[in-house]
């Protein structure tokens, strides 16, 4: 089910958040600075490619940097991020067959928008992860 969920996520909008992600991550990377925002960019765009049968879960060492992170990753592109997953996940909830789909934009927003501080786990696992083994 994961894998038809995720080729039917693909074809009809996983592909164009994948690339907005890809893109931010190439304007973030262009200086210095905008590296590490850059690798989280391009980890987001894996994520938001192939999302059914994998969860986010908090990182536990990240720190107070992560904070900081998020906050000038909300300024820079998260905000806009998020945007193309509301205005998504609206149009594919307009059928019966996008509901999931669009349900599954939605649960991307958060992370689109503060997304230090967090590892992509399959969701098998995550709640192993979660416990800290």
């Amino acid at each position: 089910m994961r894998l038809l969920l995720n080729v039917i996520w693909l074809v009809f909008g996983g592909l164009w958040m994948a690339l907005g992600y890809v893109v931010a991550g190439i304007l973030l990377a262009i200086t210095v600075i905008g590296i590490p925002f850059a690798i989280a960019s391009f980890r987001m765009a894996n994520f938001a490619l192939w999302p059914f049968g994998r969860r986010l879960v908090d990182e536990p060492a990240s720190g107070a940097m992560a904070g900081i992170g998020n906050v000038l990753w909300l300024i820079l592109a998260g905000w806009w991020l998020a945007l193309g997953h509301i205005v998504t996940g609206i149009a594919q909830c307009i059928t019966i067959i996008g509901i999931p789909l669009g349900i599954a934009n939605f649960k991307l927003i958060p992370v689109s928008l503060m997304p230090l501080g967090k590892r992509i786990v399959d969701a098998d696992d995550a709640y192993a992860f979660m416990r800290g083994r």
